[in-house]
């Protein structure tokens, strides 16, 4: 599934091409992705003018000139792509049509199109004043790349907890959009071991320890590293001009079962934690 840095990535992307333009028109070329579209989809969109694109965890959002949210989520394979009036941008990766189920026709001549083979991506309209409070925002947590999110964040989201350091970062209701290969990689630059305690991290009085403030400090590094390459490529993601991700190429122990770790020397090693591949070296991260 996209985490993070994907979903900004693509974020960037639209956002070029969709803010400051009107909906010109809107092909809904089925009933349903993971959920049944909103009852007249298509038609509510058409004339709406796009005035921000925004991110809420693994969310994009589309803040439009009425009285509606458009909410996309992307699934485990959804993808957008732009499309100039006269067909796809030069050397753009182009999926398998068979899987275009939205077409956004826009004012300015382009074309967004969302391509989901599994369809496990969604869209929703959601009535602006009541955003903050629908289901699929209230309880989300701090978003990893805002400004609040430091040592003492995370001092304060993980005081008391005995549940393991990974459990707690992949926890949405704390650290919004955190996924299995960031904080993989992000304990292995901070060199913490993810069955430590969260607790851990947090001294007597409630303060952050060295290690909260390091590995606050890391994930920000390692989440705007990944966006900068344009996320990371092991399935289906893709930028917005159908090129792929690079950060994979970068990986330190995530896939890297039984290779050498880059920093000490030992074996990464592969181990289960609550259903999900966990990888980290147990010579350096503590």
């Amino acid at each position: 599934m996209p985490e993070l840095p994907e979903v900004e990535t693509v974020r960037r992307g639209l956002e070029a091409a969709m803010v400051g333009a009107r909906l010109a028109a809107v092909k809904q070329r089925r009933p349903d992705l993971r959920f049944p579209f909103p009852e007249r989809f298509a038609e509510r969109l058409i004339g709406q003018r796009v005035e921000a694109l925004r991110r809420r965890a693994k969310y994009l959002i589309a803040d439009l000139d009425g009285a509606e949210v458009l909410i996309m989520h992307l699934g485990m394979s959804g993808s957008f792509r732009i499309e100039q009036a006269r067909g796809p941008i030069p050397g753009a990766g182009v999926k398998n049509s068979l899987h275009d189920h939205v077409a956004f026709d826009l004012s300015t001549g382009a074309r967004i199109v969302y391509n989901d083979p599994r369809r496990f991506g969604f869209m929703q309209l959601i009535p602006r004043p009541e955003f903050a409070g629908h289901p699929l925002f209230h309880n989300i947590g701090i978003e990893p790349l805002g400004d609040e999110f430091d040592g003492a964040t995370l001092a304060r989201l993980f005081a008391g907890k005995t549940t393991s350091l990974k459990a707690a970062l992949l926890d949405q209701t704390l650290i919004a959009g955190l996924g299995n290969i960031y904080v993989c990689e992000a304990l292995h630059r901070a060199g913490l071991s993810p069955r430590r305690a969260a607790g851990s991290l947090v001294r007597k009085d409630g303060t952050p320890s060295a290690r909260a403030t390091r590995l606050a400090r890391v994930i920000r590094a390692v989440l705007n590293e990944a966006v900068a390459a344009g996320g990371s490529s092991l399935r289906d993601h893709r930028k917005t001009d159908g090129a792929l991700g690079y950060f994979q190429h970068s990986f330190r122990v995530y896939g890297r079962d039984l290779e050498p770790c880059a920093r000490c020397g030992g074996a990464v090693r592969r181990i289960a934690q609550a259903g999900r591949a966990t990888f980290y070296c147990g010579g350096c991260q503590r």
